[in-house]
């Protein structure tokens, strides 16, 4: 047994070789993407999952309706200024409180004398130059919240609204 050398290719046959081991590469590498682009759209689109039991059932839960906020009448407050010269400033201020949600309410009516003492200890701390400006009115606003969370816990104030600030 004797094996005999390969022969020598001849130049169409050896293109044509060339160009089938060209089209198997090619179909090799276009299959598994063009398998990746579909399962990625399929996935995407929602019918894969569907498909393979991933679908999360949808339960037609009611969602409760988000109630307009409910707002608490301060009584006007007048305090004294912490001012450095002999003559007094004083702050006339009235404000509401906005309160998120309606069972809140009473909670916050019962802790009202609370919170109107520990925002009339913090006004009579002020000093009339840190009113001024809407600068100053903001972080005023941003201080009386603060209190009148902790005043009212565990109830809850998303604002507190000025009706009228008069500065003397």
């Amino acid at each position: 047994m004797s094996s005999s050398p390969p022969k020598p290719e001849t130049g169409d046959t050896a293109e044509k070789a060339g160009k089938k081991a060209g089209k198997r590469k090619l179909v090799l590498l276009a299959v598994p993407v063009v398998l990746l682009l579909a399962g990625g759209g399929l996935w995407f689109s929602g019918i894969l999952p569907h498909l393979l039991g991933m679908n999360k059932h949808e339960e037609h839960v009611e969602e409760a309706k988000p109630h307009p906020p409910t707002y608490v009448e301060l009584p006007e407050m007048v305090a004294n200024l912490n001012a450095n010269t002999h003559r007094p400033s004083y702050v006339k201020l009235t404000a509401r409180i906005e309160v998120p949600k309606p069972d809140d309410v009473e909670r916050v009516k019962a802790a009202l004398p609370r919170l109107q003492d520990m925002m009339q200890t913090y006004l009579r701390e002020m000093r009339p130059e840190e009113l001024r400006g809407s600068a100053g009115t903001y972080r005023l606003r941003e201080e009386l919240l603060v209190r009148a969370n902790a005043a009212v816990a565990p109830a809850k104030v998303s604002d507190v609204l000025f009706t009228q600030m008069l500065v003397q």
